[in-house]
């Protein structure tokens, strides 16, 4: 096997009420990530605040950020002075009452290369993500950067096959899915353990079944009435393991060889295999 290895930088961080402090500490995350060598860096969901979806409130409105406007610049400039590929999730304000969260992705000399709007929203206890999130309508994409091709879903995004598979149908090396995931009170003593498995299986899933590097960067720490997790990973094509973090803030450099990507489907053709000609029941809601 070749080696065609992508440093990817994974940021594990906590979030405050302040807007201008998280600014400050993800840029000091990317500048050190990039120090440690890392060319492609992603940061958790909605990093720019606390995570406002646990209760419905106008106010949090006035956080929502047009793309492209400062916010972005913001971004493109650190890029360009890190050489680092950025992935980061915010609050779009699209138009007046028309709101996404939204990723954007910029490439490592500053230019914008587009965004990606999250398409599955959740709407459960203390996540009222309906109330603030219009699905998205750019479907799903791939960014052809520097040093990889990725493509980007975001948190509620990852349970679903579908999203995974048309991503890496379109070319997607590397899939990242900036998260914001934890645990209510009342569920951790009994469903903890079991909640956590089920989350980081599913996408271990998702990167076997299509012979992908997948990169989950949570936030952690705990805000109103969720624990964030934590627990950002990388997986390989072949779901091993190559990065797991703690519940903590964190941060590492994740060597991915690309040429695994091959080498994996060659042994398992999945993509050769698919039988598309049978699959039009995925259209329906149900099948009744």
């Amino acid at each position: 096997m070749t080696n065609n290895t992508v440093k990817v930088g994974v940021a594990q961080m906590s979030c405050s009420a302040d807007v201008k402090q998280n600014e400050q500490k993800a840029a000091q995350l990317i500048s050190g990530l990039a120090r440690g060598g890392a060319q492609i860096i992603c940061l958790p969901e909605l990093y720019k605040s606390h995570y406002f979806c646990q209760q419905e409130d106008h106010g949090y409105f006035d956080l929502a950020e047009t793309i492209p406007g400062k916010g972005v610049e913001e971004l493109q400039a650190l890029a360009k002075a890190n050489d680092v590929v950025l992935i980061a999730s915010l609050f779009e304000k699209r138009a007046t009452g028309v709101y996404h969260n939204t990723a954007v992705v910029i490439d490592a000399d500053g230019r914008f290369l587009g965004k990606y709007r999250k398409m599955h929203i959740p709407d459960d206890p203390c996540y009222l993500e309906k109330f603030y999130f219009t699905p998205g309508d750019l479907g799903y994409q791939v960014f052809e950067t520097r040093y990889a091709k990725l493509g980007v879903l975001i948190c509620w995004d990852q349970w679903y096959p579908e999203a995974a598979r048309l991503t890496a149908l379109k070319g997607a090396e590397i899939i990242f899915y900036p998260t914001a995931i934890g645990w209510l009170g009342e569920d951790k003593k009994d469903h903890g353990e079991r909640q956590f498995n089920a989350w980081k299986s599913v996408q271990v899933g998702h990167a076997v079944a299509n012979a992908v590097f997948v990169v989950t960067p949570n936030r952690v720490g705990t805000e109103g009435n969720i624990e964030f997790w934590g627990g950002s990973f990388v997986v390989d094509p072949f779901g091993a393991t190559l990065f797991q973090a703690g519940q903590k803030e964190e941060t590492a450099v994740v060597d991915c060889n690309l040429s695994l990507i091959e080498e994996t489907r060659r042994g398992w053709p999945f993509l050769r295999d698919r039988r598309v000609d049978s699959y039009e029941g995925i259209l329906k809601r149900y099948d009744d």
